[in-house]
């Protein structure tokens, strides 16, 4: 039950400003002038528009310089076409020309003289790929997953704010941190000291119960969009990474998940869930896309297609507990594995999206190029599986036509690959060179 009021929609006058809110969440996540210049340290330098007007301005957003990358063949994944022999022209932070030479030749001459210039030669290059479900809480945990060629995120949630904190760096230090969709706080009946994230958060601290009215949860997920959250976290189950906890047992139902769609406000809800009930709830609820989902039903996959669903089966953070010293994490790991890859070639046979995402939680990185491997072992082709880390997850976070294909006037992310995504699906663990923002943050050539 609730005990406090919630008549109003509008938030409670906030203590603290937003200003203050992020500085605590910049420093958690260790971003520091010294951190960030470090980080770039050896990239090429990029130019500010103009030198900060005052003393308390801090300037223009950065604007990466020119990187054309030559020689290789350029997928687009939308089409599965290759261009041999193509090149590929960024500057600004966009793409300013794809295609053949001679189809290319006035972009490069725009920028001779000043670009990096890649020879890609005998290799393949794709669109920065698309991780739609990681947790990043600091710059060291940016930069690994930056390494494996998420080149943009989703968070799956934070503790303290500092996925809010990690997606303003992309204008300021281009290269830094991958361009993100920030959760903010888990959207869970037990917070923890998460509410010490914020002064709006105090109130939930003396509810006997959690959060689990469905007043309680429409305000916290108000004050998360409040302190920039694009998209909102929420669970239907407990987490099977943890022992001690039942992954099949209810967390929230489909009322308790309505509430949270609802004042979402069309910020697409990712819904972790396990058990046949809670996918259903959370479906019917209508939450953007099931994480995990290892219990699917036929009816509910179906309900995915006709809704527009989709489905993050975090392949590796299911498969990996199988090799856990913990005997229960190896139970769960062997008995979920070969139901979760039935659960992937059904979903997609049905029509469900089904999209990249690693689960990766600090250090602990999963390249997605594993995931995308994961995902074509379960049933789906190469060039699905690249979608599904591309063009796919691109449309679930928004950015459809800007990332996930290298066209002209998207964002300036490439990655360049030893083998061709088209038919190898091991192809984009074999990652070469990382291009993040028109800045070249990994170069193996």
């Amino acid at each position: 039950m609730c005990n406090h009021d919630h008549s109003s929609e509008d938030l409670p006058p906030a203590g603290l400003s937003r200003r203050g809110i992020l500085a605590g969440a910049t420093a958690l996540a260790g971003i520091t002038v010294a951190s960030v210049a470090a980080q770039m340290a050896s990239a090429p330098a990029a130019h500010a528009a103009e030198p900060p007007a005052a003393p308390n301005y801090p300037g223009r957003p950065v604007t990466p310089g020119a990187v054309v990358i030559e020689g290789g063949t350029i997928v687009d994944p939308l089409t599965g076409d290759a261009v041999v022999d193509g090149v590929l022209v960024l500057d600004g932070g966009k793409v300013a020309a794809v295609g053949t030479r001679d189809a290319t030749r006035k972009a490069v001459a725009a920028v001779a003289g000043r670009a990096q210039v890649l020879n890609a030669t005998g290799r393949w290059v794709v669109p920065g790929l698309v991780d739609v479900h990681v947790h990043a809480n600091a710059l060291a945990d940016t930069r690994l997953i930056l390494q494996g060629g998420a080149t943009s995120i989703r968070s799956g949630s934070s503790s303290f704010y500092q996925d809010v904190a990690l997606a303003g760096l992309p204008a300021w230090a281009p290269g830094a941190s991958p361009r993100m969709r920030p959760a903010g706080l888990f959207i869970s009946p037990e917070l923890g000291d998460s509410v010490l994230a914020d002064p709006d958060l105090a109130p939930l601290v003396a509810l006997p119960h959690g959060v689990v009215d469905a007043s309680d949860l429409a305000y916290l997920t108000r004050v998360n969009l409040k302190r920039g959250a694009e998209v909102i976290k929420t669970r239907a189950n407990p987490r099977a990474g943890l022992a001690e906890q039942d992954p099949r047992e209810l967390v929230y139902d489909v009322e308790q998940l309505s509430a949270v769609v609802n004042a979402a406000r069309g910020a697409g809800v990712l819904c972790h869930a396990y058990s046949a009930e809670g996918i259903d709830g959370a479906v019917r609820a209508g939450v953007r896309s099931i994480e995990h989902g290892v219990f699917v039903t036929e009816a509910s996959i179906a309900e995915m297609a006709r809704r527009g669903t989709f489905f993050t089966p975090t392949m590796d953070a299911i498969t990996s507990m199988a090799r856990s010293a913990n005997p229960v994490l190896a139970a769960r790991g062997q008995e979920y594995t070969p139901i979760l890859k039935a659960a992937v070639r059904a979903a997609h046979e049905a029509g469900v999206t089904v999209v990249a995402g690693t689960d990766s939680f600090g250090t602990d990185v999963t390249p997605l190029g594993t995931e995308v491997r994961l995902l074509t072992e379960a049933g789906l082709s190469p060039l699905e599986g690249l979608r599904s880390a591309t063009t796919h997850a691109a449309r679930l976070l928004g950015w459809e036509g800007q990332a996930g294909r290298l066209v002209s006037g998207g964002f300036a992310d490439a990655v360049v690959v030893d083998a061709d995504p088209l038919t190898d699906g091991t192809a984009l663990e074999k990652v070469r060179v990382v291009v993040a923002q028109g800045t070249v943050v990994r170069n193996g050539l």
